[in-house]
């Protein structure tokens, strides 16, 4: 799979979470250098708080040898604030050793002003956004913006 892909299975996964009022619906997925999925998860999977990336990553052992060379894909671009963790996604991301993160939809300022995809960046993590996607991924969030737009 390329990544159109894989981000798509992302998006997909967005599908699955259970809707809020207070935060988006996210799917992410972990893809080893070799190409296998080696972790997936989406918003709300184990509890109200996990997010997607943080479902998929704690599925892992964080001294698992894959993840320096892994890609995380997010239908949203990971947190860089929240109230909800002691660590939001970016940091968590930062400190995987992912150093490649592929998404699909900048988060619009509508919860919190997010620079997940800068604080990535700052940090050294190849950041990749495919805009064609994202109206997929917002989507499943239409119940929070109906009507807004996708950038």
């Amino acid at each position: 799979m390329n990544d159109h892909d894989w981000l798509r299975l992302a998006c997909d996964l967005a599908r699955l979470c259970p809707p809020s009022q207070t935060a988006f619906s996210v799917g992410a997925v972990v893809v080893a250098a070799d190409g296998q999925e080696i972790a997936r998860g989406y918003s709300r999977e184990t509890d109200l708080h996990v997010h997607a990336e943080e479902s998929a990553l704690a599925k892992l052992s964080p001294d698992d040898p894959r993840l320096p060379g892994a890609t995380m894909y997010s239908s949203l671009e990971p947190c860089s604030k929240r109230s909800s963790r002691p660590r939001t996604c970016s940091r968590l991301i930062v400190d995987s050793g992912i150093r490649r993160v592929v998404m699909a939809w900048r988060e619009p300022v509508f919860f919190v002003d997010c620079h997940g995809a800068e604080e990535l960046a700052a940090a050294g993590v190849a950041v990749v956004e495919i805009p064609e996607l994202a109206e997929a991924a917002r989507e499943p969030n239409g119940h929070l913006i109906p009507d807004g737009p996708v950038g």
